[in-house]
């Protein structure tokens, strides 16, 4: 299909994944539109995974861009576009999925590093095809209301370029096993370390720190909202939210606990260093949490080094006023702990790993 698989794997990304829909559910894209500024937006049902791939041309071929939604369209139809984006397809590539193509005209150069679908709502989407000439976008076409009153903001997410058939695990998430606690009667901060043009460490195969941790930090908030915790977070997409807005929000939402999610980076000449830590500032209340998180992670990363609960001075739990920890997931640039980051299934289990490390400590302060 002309895709080069080593070149373009480390822009996998890590998206969260909700469940299927069922076979024959209608499509959640309501509407869509592409700009004569270079500029892709959807409209989706709320709270939807979207996946997005690139594939570059070859000879008379010019690359691709598409978009996966759950469920299916009415109808298969191509929309005329000229100018760079010969057309628009919306097809149905298997009976439970909707796929909305960008079809360029040969010779189009794209850098599939510059592409990101980033949600900008709990029901918006945005694509801008960053490097291509203004000159090259004819006209404003599109289907449906974009228009339409949007939706309150709670968890989107986004969904990088990954080489097709690379997708993340499909299993839906469970909280059977996890504790309990009185619903309603608490409230977590998960802070996802990074994002926007911060990825944060990079490490083998191109596997970034941003990716890993909004993908565990989105199933952990879905795990605890499932278990009746009220759960804000400091970014829910793939935008750089600055230190002290991060602890602003914290400190203003009069929050129990407080969970920066991240992972570790050495040199790349250092794959022998491996580990999972988790940092407090504060003895006591913090210290417990990290306990709690660290005994939980480590209960799933058999053969890595449990570098502990340490005390930390990172500006999060620094300067935050509620029990707050930094968890450290283990190296990307480790030899052990890169491959299992970069495992969808590992993830789901690092976040049932944090969500009950976070419940255990509710379950003591109940």
């Amino acid at each position: 299909m002309g895709v080069r698989a080593s070149r373009f794997a480390w822009l996998l990304s890590l998206p969260l994944l909700l469940g299927a829909l069922p076979a024959q559910a209608a499509s959640a894209l309501s509407a869509w539109r592409l700009s004569r500024e270079g500029v892709l937006e959807l409209r989706t049902s709320p709270g939807v995974r979207l996946q997005a791939f690139y594939e570059e041309g070859s000879g008379p071929t010019g690359p691709r861009v598409w978009v996966d939604l759950p469920g299916a369209p009415q109808r298969s139809r191509s929309v005329p576009v000229g100018g760079l984006v010969r057309e628009v397809r919306i097809g149905r590539p298997d009976p439970g999925t909707t796929r909305l193509v960008l079809e360029f005209r040969p010779g189009t150069r794209l850098d599939p590093r510059q592409l990101r679908l980033v949600g900008t709502s709990r029901d918006r989407w945005r694509l801008t095809l960053t490097g291509l000439p203004l000159s090259g976008f004819t006209r404003n076409v599109g289907e449906g209301d974009m228009d339409a009153t949007p939706s309150s903001w709670t968890a989107s997410r986004p969904s990088g370029f990954s080489n097709r058939g690379r997708t993340t695990s499909g299993r839906p998430l469970s909280t059977d096993g996890l504790p309990a606690v009185p619903r309603g009667r608490f409230r977590v901060v998960i802070d996802p370390g990074h994002g926007g043009p911060d990825p944060g460490a990079v490490g083998i195969g191109g596997l970034r720190e941003t990716d890993i941790v909004l993908d565990v930090s989105l199933q952990v908030a879905q795990l605890l909202q499932a278990r009746g915790v009220q759960v804000l977070m400091t970014r829910t997409s793939d935008v750089d939210v600055d230190l002290p807005p991060r602890v602003s929000l914290a400190n203003s939402s009069n929050a129990d606990v407080f969970v920066s999610i991240h992972a570790n980076a050495l040199s790349m000449a250092r794959p022998d260093v491996n580990g999972v830590e988790t940092f407090y500032f504060q003895s006591g209340n913090s210290l417990r949490l990290a306990q709690a998180i660290q005994s939980q992670i480590m209960a799933i990363s058999p053969g890595t080094p449990d570098r502990g609960a340490r005390p930390g001075r990172f500006f999060v739990i620094r300067r935050t006023v509620m029990p707050a920890v930094l968890t450290e997931m283990g190296f990307v640039t480790g030899r052990l702990d890169a491959p299992r980051l970069a495992d969808p299934n590992f993830r789901r289990r690092l976040a049932l790993a944090i969500s009950a490390g976070i419940l255990n400590y509710l379950q003591g302060a109940s």
